[in-house]
């Protein structure tokens, strides 16, 4: 795999991201437990010393001219007679000459001394120290100042100091077993991330492999068992295939219905054309210029069929109803005019609009307006309303009206119920195809006043 696409693979990235968070966790908590270990054997180290300061002092003796003293016959732990045993005792009086200090001392320092801070603690009080002691080796010293009741002019400093070679050695061994520990942790750690990302992209491949399928032929949607949190990726690709399968089986209708429409008009030119047919040039140039206005009226039909398709779910179409619906009623009030009609719709909200091209909403209807005013008798009158996501508008006359046997078969394109009225036959077929194109409807039924009351449902924009 080349670097580019390791660098944007998901199972590289989050593989990288959790091993190094990982990795910090691990560091971080060796060092706290690290710290904290080396912490606790100190404070233990300084306890034992602080009860061996304890004890020494209680052997602490005064004579009456307040020198204090230490009998080492009176000491149980064989360490202080044995020489470098890393357990020492020194017993110093405060303010004495410096080349005077080490006089009394456990035999376990030998012909060495201890060196404590030159600090002054109060009486009684235990101060802590690090230090270096025989043959430069690391002590801890427990020091506290003494004085006898008899002789409070003369104060002591009676110092316990202890190798710390054990404790540098013991922090050692526990930071050693516990870097194996948790290197064998983040062994296990890691198998575990890796068994997650496999687990957790599993359902990634079965949508590769259902992907496969799909452009191999072998489904037509994406099927398998998959997590919620993928679901609707796969709901919503599930749905462009079907408005895909939906627009090419529309697409193959309406290649079918242009074809089937024009077998007639080119039949009937082929026929015209045939040599055994005789007729005046008048009556040829007539026939062709009839058969290709049809075959036009559908071309263009189609095409607008095909244009709206494509265009009936794009995101921002918005046409404000009242302004289409007064600007019809002025027009067909002008094309009307001799007839006298009423002409009259209701007030409409200005935040009412289709979801659709604007010339859309004013083919649909302007049909609806204009086959009213033909059949009309003195009035037309248009309302609409709201109804959730749809708009429906309906268009009244008061003329003959259409009995219910025959509303289906107007809608047909070329159906016409009266051949004395001017008109194609194609005006209510235009209305119901553009309005399913928008997944809307057309119906027909009586007007109050007797006549036909046509009523659309359209797409409201939100």
């Amino acid at each position: 795999m080349p670097a580019w696409r390791r660098i944007r693979s998901l199972r590289v990235r989050w593989l990288v991201a959790t091993l190094a968070a990982m990795a910090v966790a691990l560091v971080l908590a060796g060092l706290f437990l690290h710290s904290l270990f080396q912490d606790q054997v100190m404070r233990q180290h300084e306890s034992a010393l602080t009860l061996q300061l304890d004890q020494l002092t209680a052997r602490l003796e005064f004579d009456a001219s307040g020198q204090a003293s230490i009998d080492p016959a009176t000491l149980s732990d064989p360490r202080w007679g044995k020489p470098y045993s890393g357990l020492y005792w020194q017993l110093d009086e405060v303010g004495a000459a410096p080349e005077s200090q080490g006089a009394q001392r456990s035999r376990s320092l030998w012909d060495d001394r201890l060196h404590p801070e030159p600090d002054s603690p109060a009486d009684g009080q235990i101060h802590v120290h690090q230090g270096t002691g025989p043959r430069g080796v690391p002590l801890l010293l427990v020091e506290r100042t003494v004085f006898s009741a008899e002789t409070p002019a003369r104060h002591w400093r009676l110092v316990v100091a202890g190798d710390l070679t054990e404790v540098g050695d013991a922090s050692a061994r526990f930071a050693r077993v516990l870097t194996l520990s948790l290197l064998a942790l983040g062994v296990l750690l890691a198998l575990a991330a890796l068994a997650q990302v496999a687990v957790g992209l599993a359902p990634l491949r079965a949508l590769q492999r259902a992907l496969t399928d799909l452009r191999e032929g072998r489904s037509q949607r994406l099927q398998g068992a998959f997590p919620a949190e993928v679901q609707p990726l796969i709901d919503d690709f599930n749905g462009v295939l079907d408005r895909n399968a939906e627009v090419v089986e529309r697409a193959r209708t309406q290649a079918g219905n242009l074809a089937h429409a024009l077998k007639t008009p080119l039949a009937v030119l082929d026929q015209a054309a045939a040599p055994s047919v005789t007729a005046d040039p008048a009556a040829l140039a007539a026939l062709v210029h009839e058969q290709v206005t049809l075959a036009r009226r559908h071309i263009d039909w189609h095409l607008k069929r095909a244009r709206v398709a494509a265009a009936q779910r794009l995101p921002g179409h918005r046409t404000p109803l009242a302004p289409v619906v007064d600007g019809l009623l002025r027009v067909l009030a002008r094309v009307h005019d001799a007839r006298h009609l009423d002409l009259g719709a209701d007030d409409m909200p200005a935040d009412w609009a289709f979801a659709g091209e604007e010339q859309d909403l004013q083919e649909m209807l302007g049909n609806l307006m204009d086959n009213a005013c033909l059949w009309a008798r003195t009035r037309v009158h248009v309302a609409a309303q709201r109804e959730g996501d749809r708009l429906v508008i309906t268009v009244e006359d008061d003329g003959p009206g259409i009995a219910p046997e025959q509303r289906q078969a107007v809608l047909a394109r070329g159906v016409r119920l009266d051949e004395a009225t001017p008109g194609s036959g194609l005006g209510l077929a235009i209305v119901a195809d553009l309005a399913a194109l928008y997944e809307g409807s057309l119906s027909l039924d009586d007007a109050p006043s007797g006549g036909l009351r046509a009523r659309i449902s359209l797409p409201a924009t939100r």
